[in-house]
């Protein structure tokens, strides 16, 4: 059972359930057994009998008949011969209690006996003839249950009713906890927003200063997070005009500068470059971190974008003696999103491929269609050729700033803000990214992408009629 609240409940309710069983039992066990029944059975024998032998009969029917109307009980009186003398007809049950058995063929716990019979017998008045009187409530439903008589409606009233108050209970105690597990599960999904909603009122309740303090805790992350993103966000703007003052200053400078400082302004321009590239992408980390980067719903066509960075990465890789092959099945790639973003997500892993793939090796882009629970996928496989990545920083790889090796990365030119823009920029578009090694040596990124639900349907008779011919560049 790995439900607390069902832990909490029948918990509760067996608990319940056996305090009022016992508590049922012990009132029967230790009742008095001497009642106005046997003062009645006494007197309403002796009469029957007196009734009997002066009218016969029809005095005895008249009698018992009375004694049912007042007393609401039923009485028959037997002879020695198990024959019942008014004449009115005796159940079985009656006719097994006067010959001194059970009034039922099963009576127990299992099977529930009528209400209990009283039985006296005496001897007529000339002491000739053995007279049995049986006195029993009248028939009706059948309130007990087993010979000690233990009221069944009573019973199960009570249990039914502990068990809707065992239920109420589990479900104030745990409902918390549940509304806790959800907020935590939205704040590790990364929704800084989430609060498990604390009662205002300060009771002094071990879980509700649970909740409380983890709202405090999530506020705070939040706005540590925040003003994080913010501070990034104002360092990269405030970085852009010097910047762009020292391209001015360094197009001026070319005009003054003889040809042997042209390799001194080349350098200075390329690292400008880098430092313009460098603050454009915190710039964009920064607003996806933010919320600020809003994802619109435009059609987007995933083949065209991943050729379109293959073209790209083809070109660059020519430096490393390297070449970009990808493999683009024929058929509808349609998503939503911007096609900038994706775009920029995709050549930043190729991109990467291609940096750190061996020279002379060639960098590989799959793009596959697959599905899942939540609908159709697309899946971009771009595999290099080079080390790897320890398995354990396969995940911190897409982190912001997170490099494996400084020295490779002054060596490349990376700050470790590729990865991580595009596992944020495909997150942001539903998808997920993850890395793993090849068997083979080198490293592979997956990138899967949710497909529009036309993108779905469209592919379908295609695949009827003919399996078409898949692009491939290289």
């Amino acid at each position: 059972m790995k439900s607390l609240f069902l832990k909490i409940f029948l918990s509760f309710w067996v608990a319940q359930a056996l305090f009022l069983v016992l508590a049922i039992l012990v009132t029967l066990a230790f009742r008095p057994r001497t009642s106005s029944w046997e003062a009645l059975l006494a007197t309403a024998s002796n009469d029957s009998v007196n009734a009997y032998e002066q009218e016969g009969s029809r005095g005895l029917r008249e009698y018992l008949q009375n004694l049912e109307n007042t007393q609401h009980v039923r009485a028959f009186l037997f002879n020695e011969n198990m024959e019942e003398l008014s004449r009115r007809g005796a159940p079985d049950w009656a006719v097994r209690v006067a010959g001194g058995g059970p009034r039922t063929p099963h009576e127990g716990f299992i099977f529930p006996a009528p209400p209990p019979v009283l039985r006296d017998s005496r001897a007529s008045s000339d002491g000739l003839h053995r007279y049995t009187l049986i006195l029993a409530p009248p028939p009706g439903p059948r309130l007990f249950l087993g010979p000690r008589g233990l009221p069944i409606p009573g019973l199960f009233i009570a249990i039914i009713s502990s068990g809707l108050v065992c239920y109420l209970l589990a479900w104030l105690l745990t409902m918390p906890v549940v509304r806790l597990r959800a907020a935590t599960r939205q704040l590790a999904a990364g929704d800084l927003t989430a609060r498990a909603g604390a009662p205002n009122i300060r009771r002094r309740v071990e879980v509700a200063g649970l909740m409380r303090d983890f709202d405090a805790m999530a506020e705070r992350l939040e706005n540590l997070v925040k003003a994080q993103s913010r501070l990034l966000n104002d360092i990269s703007h405030e970085l852009r005009s010097p910047l762009a003052r020292l391209n001015v200053a360094l197009g001026l400078a070319r005009q003054r500068a003889n040809p042997e400082s042209a390799v001194m302004l080349d350098r200075i321009e390329l690292e400008a470059g880098r430092l313009n590239e460098l603050i454009g992408r915190l710039l964009t980390l920064a607003r996806m971190e933010d919320g600020e980067q809003r994802v619109p719903s435009a059609p987007v066509l995933l083949d065209e974008v991943v050729l379109s960075v293959a073209e790209d990465a083809e070109f660059e890789a020519q430096a490393r003696h390297c070449h970009v092959r990808s493999e683009i099945p024929s058929g509808s790639w349609e998503a939503r999103g911007d096609a900038s973003l994706l775009h920029s997500a995709i050549e930043n892993v190729v991109r990467n491929a291609v940096r750190y793939t061996r020279e002379g090796s060639t960098v590989e882009i799959h793009l596959e269609r697959t599905t899942s629970p939540a609908g159709s996928e697309a899946v971009i496989r771009v595999s290099d050729c080079g080390d790897g990545v320890p398995s354990d920083a396969l995940e911190r790889i897409f982190q912001p700033f997170y490099r494996l090796d400084d020295a490779r990365g002054r060596q490349t030119g990376g700050v470790g803000l590729g990865l991580a823009i595009a596992e944020r920029a495909v997150r942001f578009h539903g998808g997920r990214v993850s890395a793993k090694n090849r068997a083979e040596g080198g490293l592979m990124v997956e990138i899967r992408l949710p497909l529009m639900a036309a993108s779905i349907s469209s592919h379908y008779p295609a695949a009827l009629e003919a399996v078409p011919a898949g692009r491939e560049h290289t």
